[in-house]
């Protein structure tokens, strides 16, 4: 059974119809990127997969987690960079999406923080001010963030919008690593050329038509060849 299944998923807002008859699936450690022009309904998918809003058809069925288990990392330019909180208070907070009536973190997520922070190479940060990072240490302290808030499913906004290409490898590799692990990512991008080198799915939405399939049928399918053509006509 897949994790995450999302069938015949329809979104509209006064008549007018955002997301159409739209089917995907991941299991876990799929690595899941979701592409597609501006206004194709990506920010509303992923409102829809985080319980934010609800569908005007079709279902989301979650096996072995629940949607407010799934770790969330909006763009960053969504995030107030100039937030005057420790590293570590960020992270942490990622908790208080499964948070129960306690007013405080155990022992046991601040060690899960630790732990996480360590993996992503800012341990040596986390008394450190969020404001005082550069763009590549806020997206590792977003992405432990929305770690330490998920069970096993990240969901991730444009993850690279703010890096430059080192802080962007090193981004991948972390990705990898979490892979292993058995985590299932699932990315919101424009890089339609990163999306076939790096995801297992590509669920592409467009105005027309939508696509979902493995990265390989996705680079042989007419609405792949073509943006992947567009693509390199931009570079």
């Amino acid at each position: 059974m897949a994790l995450i299944t999302v069938e015949n998923l329809t979104k509209s807002f006064s008549g007018n119809t955002v997301l159409l008859d739209v089917s995907f699936s991941v299991e876990r450690g799929d690595t899941l990127y979701i592409v597609g022009e501006n206004g194709s309904g990506k920010t509303t998918l992923i409102k829809l997969l985080l319980g934010l809003m609800d569908a005007s058809s079709g279902k989301i069925v979650f096996d072995g987690i629940s949607k407010n288990q799934i770790g969330y990392m909006p763009q960053q330019n969504e995030i107030q960079s100039d937030f005057p909180a420790s590293v570590s208070e960020i992270v942490m907070s990622g908790f208080l999406n499964r948070a129960t009536l306690m007013p405080f973190y155990t022992k046991k997520q601040k060690e899960n923080a630790e732990g996480i922070m360590k993996k992503l190479h800012i341990e040596e940060l986390k008394n450190a001010s969020f404001r005082d990072l550069s763009g590549g240490q806020k997206q590792r302290v977003l992405l432990c963030r929305a770690l330490c808030a998920a069970n096993g499913v990240l969901l991730l906004d444009e993850p690279l919008t703010a890096l430059d290409p080192l802080a962007s490898a090193e981004f991948y590799d972390v990705l990898a690593d979490l892979k292993e692990q058995g985590v299932t990512v699932i990315i919101i991008s424009h890089d339609v050329q990163c999306a076939v080198k790096y995801g297992d799915k590509i669920l592409h939405l467009g105005r027309n038509e939508t696509f979902f399939g493995t990265s390989h049928e996705y680079c042989h399918s007419e609405i792949g060849k073509k943006m992947l053509v567009e693509g390199h006509s931009h570079d």
